[in-house]
């Protein structure tokens, strides 16, 4: 009975999904399964990790957020460009300006839709377009390379801390951030609650427009960590810097169980949805599928592990309501 209620958790059938499909890529690829190949795969991902629990963050309050990747990459192109004009300028600088800016960039977001009221994805689809013109303004429609950027810029990314590469390090430290945050927290409740049922939320005291500021505010600041994480590690800027990848990063939050209809959603579960992708992503080229084909096949696998681990149910309207008459009762006792 134990054994069935185990698989019939969403996050623990995803995860004996993504151990099947490693284990089922190994049978034909052994060298896929090594200690050294199954490290490249968390590094590779270590963006979508971050950045798939930021979108979800955003879609617990029934948003999405159009722009993290445009924003991933204007903060990409302005780290390199200050890299390059300030090349003695300390690594830890340069971090803090990229989440300050990612920041800056995301709670344009947020003003919008909770000052205004425009609907998120309205927002971002036109905040996406303008940080795409401000990256050809600011770098006159040129490349940068690893020639324009210092050393020290180019081999953050590529340290390790005990073996472990420090991308994966930052991808955990952010996943326990979120964790913490969205199970101990009153403000990770609160999101829960208000996408669950807004005006229920809302008439038990949570401020719906300060939970959508603080999400959009929280997406960008991730996203702009993962700028200058991602232009140093590759040695590259340009304008369509992961072009397309915001709609990557909301399939691995359908597929780790988020619903776009808000309020639910885990850690684990989204954490899961990244890592499926980014299996499925590092092994077709060592099965040697054709590029012809990996598109394809990655939209037909994404598709049907989308339909098994669709939730036809939602969150229980009652239990909400209980959950933010608990928050406003704590808030008036704080």
């Amino acid at each position: 009975m134990n054994a069935l209620r185990f698989l019939r958790h969403r996050d623990a059938a995803l995860a004996l999904i993504v151990l099947a499909l490693v284990a089922a890529i190994g049978l034909r690829a052994p060298v896929f399964v090594t200690s050294d190949s199954m490290i490249g795969v968390l590094t590779d991902t270590s963006f979508l990790f971050m950045l798939t629990l930021a979108q979800m963050a955003v879609i617990l309050t029934r948003g999405i957020d159009l722009s993290v990747a445009a924003n991933l990459a204007l903060v990409g192109m302005v780290s390199a460009l200050v890299s390059r004009a300030h090349p003695d300028l300390p690594i830890a600088a340069i971090i803090v300006l990229a989440i300050t800016l990612g920041g800056l960039l995301g709670a344009i977001n947020g003003a919008l839709v909770a000052l205004i009221g425009i609907p998120a994805i309205v927002v971002t689809l036109g905040t996406l377009s303008i940080y795409r013109g401000v990256i050809f303004l600011l770098a006159g429609g040129a490349w940068l390379t690893s020639k324009d950027m210092n050393p020290a810029f180019l081999a953050f990314p590529r340290t390790d801390i005990l073996g472990v590469p420090i991308l994966v390090v930052i991808a955990i430290l952010v996943s326990l951030a979120f964790w913490g945050l969205l199970n101990h927290t009153r403000l990770g409740r609160g999101l829960y609650a208000v996408g669950g049922n807004p005006v229920a939320a809302r008439y038990c005291g949570i401020d719906l427009g300060a939970q959508q500021f603080f999400v959009h505010t929280l997406a960008g600041a991730i996203s702009g960590l993962c700028g200058y994480l991602w232009v140093s590690r590759y040695g590259i800027a340009y304008t369509d810097i992961a072009q397309g990848y915001e709609l990557t990063i909301i399939a691995a939050c359908v597929i780790g169980g988020v619903s776009i209809a808000g309020g639910v959603g885990s850690v684990p579960g989204a954490l899961l949805g990244a890592l499926f992708l980014g299996v499925v992503v590092n092994a077709l080229p060592v099965i040697n599928v054709s590029p012809f084909w990996q598109m394809l096949i990655s939209g037909a696998v994404i598709l049907a592990a989308v339909v098994i681990n669709a939730r036809s149910g939602k969150p229980d309207g009652k239990l909400i309501l209980r959950q933010a008459r608990l928050l406003a009762s704590r808030g008036a006792h704080s």
